[in-house]
């Protein structure tokens, strides 16, 4: 059996950056999010030891996402958008969305380009914008918008997920082109919906029946697996889909895209909290004043009222496995010493 590793023992909460991105360095080294000084920054793996990246104000935790070119890390502080140099640690401002609330951003393959979530004046859309900081727009949107991202070979799409249902669209860069993707009802939770690798396909879960792959093309759907594949991390060809898992916790696993056949990678050993989780269906207003009512007697309100602020069932208590580029290794996040910090495990 496989045996994650350790990799840091901070006092305060540390975790891996969000499962769509991968933590890993392509040369050697890795980073992460910790709260070790007072607030959530951006650390790293050196030959020493850890070393500290941001300062400062405290960054939005998962957003960190290393450039396609690998010099910089792309990050979220104060509704801005920012870069940081792996070398000198010099920032820069790509753009600033004053007054708004912004999520993680998504880079296009060719470095070109941000988009990601964004609330401003209560109104909910997708900012994009240059990573050189021209071209700036917010794209209006009626609902809430949760992490979009670019298409991996037509890089002028964008996938993005509107909370309620349905979940699934897409919009061109420019603002154009919006379109649903699959029709459904509340009743059918799909969810962390991200692109297979390089083929350009979809890959979602259905919340905890089914693994599925959407054509892009033709959207037709098939199932990939019956299972309750939670967080999902394609590999670049998109021939294997890591995944951990809740309600049960089977652990961290591999599916095979072609035959749906399951490999266990290691135990999470994550409390994976989070009451929308107990049930197949999305959250509803019952379960907001629910919320609402736990956040007065000291709990946290659902991630699902896009507040960067409080999160109902927190994230750093849900693994959000990831590759290493050179798919040898994952990343994922821990609580199981009371503390999540960061877990390493070789395939």
């Amino acid at each position: 059996m496989r045996q994650a590793r350790q990799v840091t023992r901070f006092e305060a909460i540390s975790h891996p950056t969000y499962f769509l991105q991968s933590s890993f360095y392509p040369d050697s080294g890795m980073f992460f999010i910790s709260y070790e000084s007072g607030s959530a920054q951006l650390w790293e793996t050196d030959p020493d030891g850890f070393r500290q990246m941001t300062f400062g104000p405290g960054i939005h935790p998962y957003s960190p996402a290393l450039s396609p070119r690998g010099h910089e890390l792309i990050f979220t502080r104060q509704g801005a958008l920012w870069a940081i140099s792996r070398h000198n640690l010099e920032e820069r401002l790509i753009a600033d969305f004053e007054g708004a609330s912004v999520g993680e951003p998504s880079i296009s393959a060719d470095g070109e380009w941000l988009t990601a979530a964004m609330k401003r004046e209560g109104q909910n859309g997708l900012a994009v914008a240059r990573t050189d900081g021209s071209g700036g727009r917010f794209i209006p949107y009626p609902r809430t918008v949760i992490h979009p991202q670019f298409h991996p070979l037509e890089e002028e799409w964008i996938e993005f997920a509107g909370d309620p249902a349905p979940r699934m669209y897409r919009i061109r860069r420019d603002g154009t082109g919006l379109e649903c993707l699959y029709e459904h009802a509340n009743d059918e939770f799909v969810v962390h919906e991200t692109f297979l690798g390089q083929t350009g396909d979809l890959v979602f879960t259905v919340w905890p029946h089914k693994l599925c792959r959407m054509d892009w093309t033709t959207r037709e759907i098939r199932t990939i697996a019956d299972f309750n594949a939670w967080h999902i991390a394609p590999n670049a060809d998109g021939s294997k889909v890591l995944c951990d898992t809740n309600h049960p916790d089977l652990g961290i696993h591999l599916i095979d895209v072609a035959t749906g056949e399951r490999e266990f990678v290691c135990e999470s050993g994550a409390t994976n909290q989070g009451s929308q989780w107990k049930t197949s269906r999305y959250a509803l207003a019952e379960d907001f004043a629910a919320a609402r009512s736990a956040a007065k007697s000291g709990g946290n309100l659902s991630w699902m009222e896009a507040s960067t602020d409080t999160v109902y069932g927190p994230q750093w208590t849900h693994p959000h496995p990831s590759w290493s580029p050179d798919e040898s290794r994952i990343a994922f996040g821990s609580d199981r010493t009371g503390v999540t910090q960061v877990y390493v495990c070789d395939l």
